[in-house]
């Protein structure tokens, strides 16, 4: 590995309580490693030297959930992010193939869209209406959330789905999801817009993701990175249908995967054990509002207490962690309850509609919270009009803070944007309009919310990876107490620099 010198950052404290940067210091990067630190130093023969000027430096940031294949789809696919209703979304669609046919495309390309919400809709989506404007074009809809599919007829018949009117949900939308890929100009579309998000990435000082893309235990990662040195460290996680396998080639939890030069390692197993609040089939003890129940009054468990621990006892004695998805207050005792009965290492995923008795377990338990600030702001409104009266039991930061559970902050791109000053910055001001924050009480500093983007890694280190983010700005300057002005300077972070295992991914100096 390359050595590099960086002259002159400021290191900006990250253990979630000061606020006040060093002065210019020097720091020797050598074999993916800080290996001096401090003012004035040499430079070594033959090592480049980079003069950060004053700027702040953190260690790199993680994401620690995110669907790569699907964030870098979406980049090339049809927004339809904002629509207010089936109709909005019809319409949008409408126009696309109408641009399409002007465009001399053919009558039978496949259209894929992505953004809708529909969990406040009354009456729901269908496909008759989706058939009434696309003629030929095979048309595949994906929710905001990735939780349901809405597809018109040419497109069922092509995944070999019998007709139907209504969107698929969870049980019947998630085994589509290689037969999507496999669709006409699916896995090229993905694979460039791949290149897209690395660099859109790296030029927001990440340096790590967790992948939860059903398929990055598949060996995608190395494909990827075969033909040069990759700019992001990457986690893969593994579902049920791939575990076996993982488990027969001794996978294990932070093992290092084969030809991607260490950068890619083995993550989590992966059980999504309910739904989501978007599709009004996040599990929880108290029922929906009755026009809004559909066929789950409680939200949906997809898998049984009894299914669930036993899987993750095989995961666990395989030596891989695990990453239970639970967002409703039932699904999330019944996580807790495998997590006491395997004594699994891990997270939960999502942590949505919580109790406050459920935050002591989790903290007593030992078990991460691997929370996704930026859905807050998604599901302000929904949650009122899907969960009211629990409002304050909802991305309960604060409260997970206090209690002495360790919180990693992610997006769950595509649902929300691979960028964690965003995810920041709405777990410090709650809010991202003109309204007050949403249920303050539960907000973190911003000092607190860095912390929980590091992967663990407190202030800049001799010892620590050499995986570093320069700065233009301190993220924690201003007044603890306004989080507004602390939400858009967290929001408005440029970065100058992103170096991972010493090699610089990203310069905008």
């Amino acid at each position: 590995m390359s050595a590099l010198l960086l002259r002159g950052g400021r290191l900006v404290p990250v253990d979630g309580r000061s606020r006040t940067p060093s002065a210019p210091v020097d720091l020797l990067l050598q074999d993916g490693r800080v290996q001096w630190l401090g003012p004035g130093l040499q430079r070594p023969r033959g090592v480049d030297e980079i003069d950060l000027e004053g700027r702040l430096v953190v260690p790199g940031l993680w994401d620690h959930h995110v669907h790569m294949t699907q964030w870098a789809a979406t980049l090339g696919r049809l927004d339809l992010s904002g629509t207010a209703s089936p109709q909005d979304v019809v319409s949008r669609v409408r126009d696309h193939v109408l641009a399409l046919a002007a465009s001399g495309a053919a009558a039978d390309t496949v259209v894929t869209g992505w953004g809708y919400r529909s969990g406040a809709w009354n009456p729901p989506p269908s496909v008759r209406s989706l058939d009434a404007v696309t003629g030929r074009h095979p048309v595949v809809l994906m929710s905001g959330d990735l939780h349901n599919g809405w597809l018109n007829s040419a497109a069922l018949d092509l995944v070999g789905v019998e007709p139907r009117d209504a969107p698929l949900d969870e049980a019947e939308w998630f085994p589509l999801w290689p037969r999507l890929a496999a669709l006409p100009g699916a896995a090229g579309q993905a694979e460039a817009g791949v290149v897209d998000a690395l660099a859109r990435a790296a030029a927001k000082g990440v340096v790590g993701i967790t992948d939860l893309e059903l398929d990055a235990a598949t060996g995608t990662w190395p494909v990827r990175y075969a033909a040069g040195p990759g700019s992001l460290r990457v986690r893969v996680g593994v579902y049920a249908d791939h575990l076996d396998r993982i488990i027969a080639e001794g996978r294990r939890t932070g093992g290092v995967w084969e030809g991607t030069g260490g950068l890619v390692t083995m993550g989590p197993f992966k059980v999504i054990t309910d739904g989501s609040l978007g599709t009004r089939t996040a599990h929880c003890c108290d029922p929906y509002p009755p026009a809004l129940q559909g066929d789950w009054p409680h939200g949906k468990q997809n898998i049984s207490p009894a299914d669930l621990t036993s899987a993750m006892d095989r995961a666990t004695s395989s030596g891989l962690d695990c990453a239970v998805h639970a967002i409703g207050d039932a699904a999330m005792d019944i996580a807790l309850d495998a997590y006491a009965a395997t004594g699994a290492h891990g997270t939960i995923e999502h942590a949505q509609l919580t109790t406050h008795a459920q935050v002591q377990r989790m903290a007593a338990l030992g078990i991460r919270a691997s929370v996704q600030p930026t859905h807050l702001l998604d599901d302000r409104d929904l949650t009122a009009a899907c969960w009211p009266g629990r409002e304050a039991r909802t991305f309960m930061f604060r409260s997970m803070l206090d209690a002495g559970v360790r919180l990693d902050l992610g997006s769950d791109a595509p649902v929300s944007p691979l960028d964690p000053w965003l995810a920041m910055a709405a777990a410090v001001h709650r809010s991202a309009d003109a309204r007050d924050p949403w249920t303050p009480e539960q907000a973190i500093t911003a000092a607190e919310a860095l912390a929980a983007s590091t992967d663990g890694w407190g202030t800049v280190a001799v010892g620590h990876p050499a995986d570093l983010a320069a700065l233009d700005a301190d993220p924690l300057a201003g007044p603890a107490d306004d989080t507004a002005a602390a939400g858009r300077r967290l929001r408005a972070m440029t970065v100058a620099l992103t170096v991972v295992q010493g090699r610089v991914v990203h310069d905008a100096r």
